[in-house]
């Protein structure tokens, strides 16, 4: 059985990490690099500054709402280093802050190259950082919006039928060539979805192909390209105040607030660090214990997150789709458990 660490032990660790890192370790850091879990170290300490200002270093403040400026300067101080984008696991040696928080500020980290390049197009000292990241490819331009309200040009004697706008004769030759593909072809399949969305663009209001019969509903698989700027909402469910599924770890953690009396739990703590939560569970009747819950939207972003696997014993995720995680830790996954919890709270 491994030995429980004790108060010295953890001094040493975190005075040591320290001085590899060039400064104080986070809760997440220290659990990860020591095997030593926060709870360890919270039987010893108030809480983790002390657990700092006991091993002679300064109380860690990174938990600070940060300006962008710091977040983005310290990314590119990374990529000069490694010479190439890090991956997350890699910055964690690089960098000073916890990857979560660019990806909670900036979206997910494949976005950051991007958002970085925004960030120093303009300043000369990131020239060299700028030059080892990918070239970003232009965004394609979609046509205007199917359905959107154009004026077709009025046929005049002789005339040809071909569209005077050029979008439209792009679309025109496009549909051409779809009518002549064999009907399983992926061309004509398409051109019957763009047919049922656009038969009635330049009809009269009040033609036949205007007027949609009531057993008449719009294609199930048509698919727009997003905007920029608006928010994404997950799939609509109507769960008692939430409308949409979880899209992202944030949505997770209010979900499992939600439905935590009815599951078992009572929350103790939530905290940005590793565990992310501290909670109680009822194990027997008047009798509870104290368990580690650590958020992730899906479970294997644990994996790829780098958590300690010793700090953890419950996993709560929406989606469970890590078929390898390790056997003392539980997996709670939301989007399976609510379907046998009423949808109201009436």
């Amino acid at each position: 059985m491994r030995q429980r660490p004790d108060k010295q032990l953890i001094l040493d660790s975190l005075a040591a990490i320290a001085r590899g890192a060039g400064r104080p370790p986070s809760r997440s850091e220290f659990a990860s690099l020591s095997g030593i879990s926060e709870h360890s170290v919270l039987q010893f300490f108030p809480n983790w500054n002390s657990a700092l200002r006991a091993a002679g270093l300064s109380p860690y403040t990174l938990n600070l709402r940060l300006e962008d400026r710091e977040l983005l300067e310290d990314w590119g101080c990374a990529v000069r280093r490694n010479r190439a984008i890090p991956a997350r696991r890699a910055y964690r040696h690089l960098g000073k802050f916890d990857h979560r928080t660019f990806e909670r500020r900036f979206g997910p980290w494949s976005q950051l190259p991007e958002v970085f390049r925004n960030f120093a197009q303009s300043k000369p000292e990131w020239a060299d950082v700028l030059a080892l990241l990918p070239v970003s490819a232009p965004k394609p331009v979609h046509p205007g919006p199917v359905g959107a309200r154009f004026s077709l040009p009025r046929e005049t004697k002789g005339a040809s039928h071909a569209p005077a706008n050029p979008g439209l004769r792009a679309l025109d030759s496009r549909t051409r060539s779809a009518e002549g593909a064999s009907p399983s072809s992926p061309a004509r399949q398409g051109w019957v979805k763009s047919k049922k969305i656009m038969s009635t663009v330049g009809a009269p209001p009040n033609s036949p192909r205007n007027r949609q019969s009531p057993s008449t509903s719009p294609p199930s698989k048509v698919r727009y390209p997003p905007l920029d700027h608006r928010p994404i909402y997950g799939q609509p469910m109507d769960f008692r105040g939430l409308r949409h599924e979880p899209v992202n770890e944030q949505g997770v953690v209010l979900l499992f607030g939600m439905v935590a009396r009815e599951l078992g739990y009572t929350v103790e703590a939530v905290q940005s660090g590793f565990p992310d939560c501290e909670a109680k569970r009822q194990i027997a009747p008047q009798r509870w214990q104290r368990v580690h819950l650590e958020f992730e939207f899906e479970s294997r972003n644990f994996r790829d997150h780098g958590h300690s696997l010793t700090g953890c014993d419950v996993i709560v995720c929406w989606r469970h789709n890590w078929p390898d995680c390790p056997p003392h830790i539980e997996i709670l996954e939301l989007s399976s458990l609510i379907k046998s919890l009423p949808t109201s709270n009436d």
